[in-house]
């Protein structure tokens, strides 16, 4: 996504494009997997730790990013690909979380099954996360 794309979004979503945010909507857009806080930090290095998270928590609010707790050291963010600024969120997809690299990784073509609820709970999201070893890291310990 260019600067152009990355104003577009968030302006749907609500989301007065100043200048931070923008770094931080494009260093997720740019990244292609779902980033850590301290990733973010380490990547965006002209804004401090409070203003990526203030980005990130407004971004949360206007269903701008998913928030994915990863199984291992906290929180990943990820932004949303349908871009919707509703309550629909039609790219919900599975994660897997690399429990030797760390990362987690977007498995975008494989759906979340469906699960039924029982009588008298609401869901309000869902977050499936498979663990295991990446494909790079596997190589390593097979080789």
């Amino acid at each position: 996504m260019n600067t152009s794309d990355i104003v577009s979004v968030l302006e749907h979503h609500g989301v007065k494009p100043t200048a931070n945010r923008i770094v931080v909507a494009k260093a997720l857009a740019e990244a292609g997997r779902p980033l850590s806080l301290h990733e973010l930090e380490y990547k965006i290095l002209s804004i401090d730790k409070s203003g990526i998270f203030r980005a990130l928590s407004l971004f949360r609010e206007n269903r701008l990013v998913h928030v994915i707790e990863d199984g291992g050291d906290g929180v990943r963010y990820e932004l949303c690909h349908s871009h919707h600024s509703d309550d629909k969120d039609d790219d919900m997809h599975v994660h897997f979380y690399c429990e030797q690299c760390h990362r987690t990784y977007c498995l975008e073509d494989i759906p979340i099954p469906q699960v039924a609820i029982p009588d008298g709970f609401r869901l309000s999201s869902i977050n499936y996360m498979m663990k295991g070893i990446c494909p790079k890291c596997l190589q390593t310990v097979t080789a």
